[in-house]
């Protein structure tokens, strides 16, 4: 049990939230659950065995019916008790709450309960809970704001700020702090208040995420810095990310127009996704979840929360998980063109690609000029080797670039592999070298033309020296070490290009590709018998659709010695 997202997320909420599990069973040293002393012991055992099941695949909902299922058939059993619970919260029903008052001691149950009495307006006792939390990991980060919100929730604007002012100064979290203090001077009316803490935020954060950006435009809009707050959005979109939509008319002006922040429950809701989204991808997705889901519940349709979520689900594959959630962003925010580009995306991992399209082009039809509904098509479309329509789809949004940046290199390197996959090899090899001119070190790029040079026997040398530097970047990349035992192959380096494609061979084993070059080196060293052994191991890998023909033809006549075309 010790290795399942419950048992992880209970660990978590130790660690990180400093919870104290004092007065619940834990599990046995051998991460046996105790057997049940009522019902239907089977049942009861078998909905857990299920919970933790689909606990390992992020599958929530499943996760909850089934551990509540178990639950109602023991539920004075404390260990049960705790990750029914956690299961409930995890997938956001209801009965976490109830759940919750039950487990008095446990931290994640005291923000479930804190949060409920935020939204019933009690921010005395949502202030006592917040002041008893432990003062010990991360919850330092959350504390101070979340105890500021509950004073501005009872009217108290100068001790809210009094409280965040050292912190916002020079404390660890300065960013946060300062944030949330400029987002409770702004909703106390004290636009003097308001702008200083948003430029300390913006200081501390050279390159502010989306949603400080938004935030921040925002609040400056407000205190009279109209242009100001223009060129922190325009500096947004200059990213031409998908949550970039969100600085771009129509959005730009409502984001402009309206407090990102409307009530001290909206404030803390604001904070738990903050710290979700700065867990995500250090291995705390479990942490991550919980704490959107905390969000969620003092602020349902949260869009940043839902976002959070759905990317959650989306890495764990839960598509249709992760669509209901996307579903939930609400067609007026901000942020849903961005959602709705993700729903897309998902669509296209369930093969219902007519859905896919038509929600890229319902978005084309509200935002015709950004180019990232158009990559978002082009990238469906190559996933699913329609190279032309494809290509034709990034035609568009370069057409909508501007004058390209260093960031812009993905979307020519995209286009490049779709004209080379569709036949146009010069105008593929036009764009891998304009994507290499906007950033010169990028390793994909330097791999695919040099590999591309090499496979055609053409301008070997300088593919030579493209693919060391790309090797340098990613030395443990099989797909590059491929690239350069195979422009060493063709310049007739054997020994050479054997070392590499055995190096390759070791990092990517079940390449149908690279067992196949290892094959033609051998062959071209004289090793014949170990040739035929990578041609027939190449067989029974995947390979492009014409190669197993090509293979078949080696092993039954050979290969001719190689020679070096420059």
């Amino acid at each position: 049990m010790a290795g399942s997202p419950f048992c992880r997320a209970a660990l978590l909420a130790v660690t990180l939230l400093a919870a104290c599990a004092a007065g619940v069973d834990a599990p046995g040293r051998d991460g046996s659950l105790r057997a049940p002393v009522a019902g239907n012991p089977g049942n009861v055992f078998g909905s857990f065995l299920v919970g933790r099941f689909a606990a390992d695949e992020l599958d929530t909902r499943a996760a909850a019916d089934s551990l509540l299922s178990a639950l109602r058939a023991e539920p004075d059993q404390p260990e049960l008790l705790q990750r029914a619970f956690l299961a409930a919260l995890l997938d956001g029903r209801p009965e976490a709450l109830r759940l919750a008052r039950r487990l008095p001691d446990n931290l994640a149950s005291q923000l479930v309960l804190m949060g409920s009495d935020v939204v019933s307006g009690r921010f005395d006792r949502a202030e006592s809970r917040a002041r008893a939390l432990p003062r010990q990991g991360a919850i330092q980060a959350l504390q101070p704001v979340i105890i500021a919100w509950t004073l501005a929730g009872r009217g108290q604007w100068g001790e809210a700020l009094a409280l965040l002012r050292p912190q916002a100064e020079g404390g660890r979290f300065r960013a946060l702090n300062a944030l949330h203090a400029a987002l409770i001077a702004d909703l106390g009316n004290r636009p003097r208040d308001a702008e200083r803490f948003v430029r300390l935020a913006l200081a501390d954060q050279p390159e502010p995420t989306l949603r400080l950006s938004l935030l921040a435009a925002s609040i400056l809009h407000r205190t009279g810095k109209q242009a100001e707050a223009s060129r922190l959005l325009d500096r947004l979109a200059e990213g031409h990310d998908e949550l970039a939509l969100a600085a771009l008319e129509p959005a730009r002006s409502q984001v402009l127009a309206a407090r990102g922040i409307t009530s001290p429950a909206e404030g803390i809701a604001e904070a738990y996704v903050a710290l979700g989204a700065a867990l995500r991808g250090q291995g705390l997705e479990e942490m991550s979840t919980l704490l959107a889901r905390l969000s969620l519940r003092i602020r349902p349709g949260f869009a940043p929360a839902l976002l959070l979520l759905g990317d959650q689900f989306t890495e764990a594959d839960q598509f249709e998980a992760g669509l209901e959630i996307l579903a939930a962003i609400p067609a007026n925010d901000p942020l849903a063109p961005a959602a709705a580009l993700r729903r897309a995306g998902l669509l296209d991992r369930l093969d219902r690609l007519d859905e896919a399209e038509q929600i890229i082009r319902e978005v084309m039809e509200i935002l015709p000029n950004p180019p990232q509904p158009r990559i978002r098509l082009g990238d469906i479309l190559r996933r699913r080797s329609r190279f032309v329509e494809a290509a034709v789809a990034y035609d568009g949004a370069i057409e909508r670039l501007g004058v390209p940046r260093a960031h812009d290199w993905p979307l020519f390197y995209a286009r490049g592999i779709a004209r080379e996959r569709s036949g146009n090899w010069p105008g593929a090899e036009a764009d891998f070298l304009h994507a290499l001119e906007l950033a010169p070190e990028q390793p994909f790029v330097l791999n695919y033309l040099g590999y591309s040079w090499a496979d055609q026997g053409v301008n070997l040398d300088r593919a030579r020296a493209m693919l060391e530097r790309a090797v340098e970047l990613r030395p443990q990349d099989g797909n590059i070490a491929d690239s350069i035992g195979w422009v060493l192959f063709r310049q007739g380096d054997h020994a050479g290009a054997i070392h590499w494609l055995e190096k390759a061979v070791e990092l990517e084993p079940r390449s149908g590709t690279i067992n196949d070059h290892l094959g033609d080196a051998y062959w071209a060293a004289g090793r014949e018998a170990e040739a035929r052994f990578q041609w027939r191991r190449a067989l029974t890998m995947e390979n492009e659709p014409d190669e197993a023909a090509k293979i078949e033809m080696k092993l039954r006549d050979g290969l001719p010695r190689p020679v070096r075309q420059d």
